[in-house]
């Protein structure tokens, strides 16, 4: 199954699936203690976050003694890529500046991370 015919993620899922890419490979209890603190999610609703992402096809697993160990089956780079061109052509019509504009007017970017985009964009 290609990045493209994936299922969409929901939020529960991206944050964990985030987190198994932060940490390689990963037990349900791994995956827990990653969580913050305040987050209440329960071993059992983590384990079965986990199950549907493997289900959809973003990640598998080996068994190591009796627990299964967690890694992705999908780049980070390429979720990412799809997630971000599905949330341009949602909400901008597949055209950045809008967006840059928005973030740029709300104070989410500082004047580095202008400079920063000027040196990446300067190099293609």
């Amino acid at each position: 199954m290609t990045v493209e015919n994936l299922p969409a993620l929901s939020p529960s899922e991206t944050e964990i699936l985030r987190l198994v890419w932060q940490l390689d490979k990963a037990t349900v209890q791994e995956v827990c203690e990653k969580l913050p603190a305040e987050r209440k999610i329960t071993y059992a609703t983590v384990q079965t976050l986990l199950r549907r992402l493997e289900k959809k096809g973003y990640l598998k697993h080996t068994v190591n003694g009796k627990a299964h160990v967690f890694s992705a089956a999908v780049e980070r780079e390429h979720v990412v890529k799809r997630s971000v061109g599905d949330f341009l052509d949602r909400l901008f019509g597949g055209d950045p500046i809008p967006l840059m504009q928005y973030l740029a007017e709300h104070g989410t970017i500082s004047a580095d991370d202008i400079e920063n985009l000027k040196r990446l964009t300067s190099k293609q």
